[in-house]
């Protein structure tokens, strides 16, 4: 513990898995000084930095001594106060570790910030490391100006072997753990191509749980009769791809929805997407990119061209009758295609102004579209519509 660690590690991953659980987890269990900060309810850079020093004033000193809240307004001054604090004979000979959670939001504070918390053990002249955090990679996090190299750690994403094991754990004691293995092996089946986050595929099969074990509460099946149990449940996880997941209703009203056997369409009043104002041009850009998430890039000709020639049907509804596109959720698809079609579908000419691309952009923060990651790939960036049919009906009329 007295020796020098390395002065910041930097650890990265999407969200949901496990970063923020495994460091606190670890830190807690070695029972090792140190601080945790979350940026988000830190916005500023005073808030920050006082918030690190008090809770290591706090560490360090009685809860008497520590009843005075420090009060810091520059980098400058949190060095120099740092080193006050950290005189404690507590925290002298050991590693003290500053934990900042969500650091991406670090990029929008003082510039000198990040490269200082990157330098703190050079700076302070104390055994110190400073752990970030983030979603994003290193690469957009790195100043222009160059700065210390952290040591960077990267958390994959869970396996579907992973999910499966950890849904697994949370079955009710009324039922079997096989039982329950079984109803999160169906649901990953269908939601595993489209959501890898633990917290948003948690929520899913609580919500879903009592639909799929229906039958057996009726008696009309018992736990092992899987087949029955999926066509009861298979109707339901088309409804929840099409407004719980992309949170389109409350839990409350899928419950109801669910003991009503009603269509979702008629839940209306508490869809966030319901109150959203749209641009003209917006409106069919949001149109064309439902058409690009869910018919395949072969149809484009067949669909929106007036003299595409002859095309055989007989492989395509071959294969449209296999499984519903809905169900697979949308596909990724590039922004050409995307304009291609949005020309095709707009009465009058279309210019691919700055306009146009600054209303695609709207439309991912309003999380109507997803940018998909284009690591290794030359088309550029693809998105995803995460509207359900419902919404589009609604903007088409």
């Amino acid at each position: 513990r007295h020796h020098f660690s390395f002065p910041s590690i930097f650890i990265y991953g999407h969200t949901a898995s496990g970063k923020t659980y495994v460091t606190q987890t670890l830190l807690k269990t070695l029972e090792l000084p140190h601080v945790f900060v979350n940026c988000v309810e830190c916005f500023t850079l005073r808030l920050l930095l006082e918030q690190i020093l008090n809770k290591l004033n706090h560490l360090s000193s009685s809860e008497d001594q520590c009843s005075t809240h420090i009060t810091c307004e520059t980098f400058n001054d949190f060095v120099l106060l740092f080193k006050q604090v950290t005189k404690a004979e507590s925290l002298k000979d050991q590693t003290v570790y500053i934990v900042l959670d969500k650091a991406e939001y670090l990029r929008d504070m003082e510039a000198n910030l990040l490269p200082g918390f990157l330098r703190l053990q050079e700076l302070t002249d104390r055994n110190v490391t400073v752990l970030f955090l983030s979603e994003i990679v290193w690469e957009k996090f790195r100043p222009n100006t160059g700065c210390f190299e952290p040591f960077v750690l990267y958390f994959p994403d869970y396996s579907i072997g992973n999910l499966q094991k950890i849904l697994s754990h949370d079955h009710p004691p009324e039922y079997s753990a096989d039982f329950y293995a079984a109803y999160i092996n169906i649901l990953l089946g269908v939601f595993y191509t489209v959501c890898r986050d633990l917290k948003e595929l948690r929520h899913l099969a609580v919500l879903n749980f009592p639909k799929y074990c229906e039958p057996v509460v009726k008696g009309e099946a018992n736990e092992r009769d899987t087949r029955k149990l999926w066509r009861n449940i298979e109707p339901h996880l088309k409804k929840a791809m099409q407004t719980v997941y992309l949170r389109e209703i409350s839990s409350s009203q899928w419950e109801k929805l669910q003991k009503d056997d009603t269509d979702p369409a008629q839940l209306k009043g508490l869809s966030a997407y319901t109150h959203v104002e749209l641009p003209y041009y917006s409106k069919f850009i949001l149109i064309a990119a439902y058409l690009a998430s869910y018919n395949p890039a072969r149809t484009d000709k067949r669909f929106f061209l007036k003299h595409h020639g002859k095309i055989k049907k007989t492989n395509f509804l071959k294969k449209h009758e296999k499984t519903s596109n809905h169900l697979l959720g949308p596909k990724p698809f590039p922004l050409d295609r995307l304009l291609a079609i949005l020309y095709s579908i707009v009465d009058s000419r279309v210019a691919p102004t700055a306009n146009i691309f600054s209303q695609i952009t709207s439309l991912v923060t309003l999380q109507l579209l997803t940018l998909v990651g284009h690591d290794d790939q030359l088309d550029g960036p693809k998105y995803k519509c995460t509207v359900s049919l419902d919404f589009i009906r609604a903007i088409a009329r």
